[in-house]
């Protein structure tokens, strides 16, 4: 049994060395002349040919599509796309997002209602109120950057000139001038004849500090208050020897009934917002 497959695997490895380069010699054979020809063709269209018939490497061509306006286009979408990754952080810290946000989460602890609103109503409320206070600047941006960069009449140097000019000044309108003073001194900026000469890498952070001060201050007049609440209730419970009773639980309804009757929220957002005019 062995020696039968022994016998038929010399057979067909014999078979298989003879048979090949004939194989190899009649399909070698076979091709023809018009081929060659336009194989010969090929190689000469896809190579470089030198002065001295040697073929080199193959031309790598770039090519962005500036004549047909491709390279435009990529350009927008590029900062289409830095914008939108950077939409976040300009929102929070360059328009009235931040203060808003610090008031309200002051009026919640000043409640103490924990997590009532929760903080996707409390964020949803302070980007709605943003957009109020901040349409007129995006207005302008609108009309002097982004219209005119669309429609070719400016460049996109210009555009971003343009764009940031509004906010510059809504900015300028709300930082203190002793935070403004404290970043041109750090970054060594001597006197200024006019506010343009400042940059804007100053303004923004000098910005950011005004509106937590201001943000600060108005939590701290929302708290008053609601402290004297909590005051007089702990008060009375310890006239009363109920000590072991914590006071939050019973001032808690107090402070919220107080506020209902104030137009708590009414009178806190209108007031809030008059501080950006």
């Amino acid at each position: 049994m062995y020696e039968k497959i022994r016998i038929l695997f010399v057979i067909c490895i014999l078979t298989f060395i003879f048979a090949t380069p004939v194989y190899a010699t009649e399909t070698g054979n076979n091709k023809t002349a018009d081929t060659q020809t336009e194989e010969n063709a090929d190689t000469a269209d896809n190579s470089d040919v030198d002065l001295n018939g040697n073929i080199g490497p193959f031309e790598f061509n770039l090519d962005t599509g500036e004549k047909a306006g491709g390279l435009t286009s990529t350009l927008q979408i590029l900062v289409v796309l830095t914008l939108i990754s950077l939409a976040p952080s300009i929102i929070i810290m360059v328009t009235s997002f931040t203060r808003i946000l610090i008031v309200l989460h002051f009026v919640r602890s000043a409640l103490g209602t924990q997590t009532t609103p929760p903080n996707q109503i409390l964020i949803g409320l302070a980007l709605f109120l943003t957009l109020f206070i901040m349409s007129p600047v995006f207005t302008q941006i609108n009309n002097e950057a982004i219209k005119p960069l669309s429609n070719g009449e400016i460049t996109q140097e210009q555009a971003i000139t343009s764009g940031i000019a509004p906010l510059r000044e809504f900015m300028l309108k709300q930082v203190k001038p002793k935070d403004l003073k404290l970043f041109m001194d750090i970054a060594e900026i001597g006197t200024v004849d006019s506010v343009d000469k400042i940059p804007t890498t100053v303004i923004i952070p000098a910005f950011i500090i005004s509106e937590l001060r201001i943000a600060f201050i108005i939590g701290f007049v929302i708290y008053i208050p609601f402290i004297v609440i909590d005051m007089v209730v702990a008060s009375t419970l310890m006239s009363m020897g109920m000590m072991m009773l914590p006071p939050t639980t019973i001032s808690m309804p107090f402070k919220i009934l107080l506020f209902i009757l104030a137009d708590g929220w009414g009178l806190i957002i209108g007031e809030l917002v008059k501080t950006f005019y």
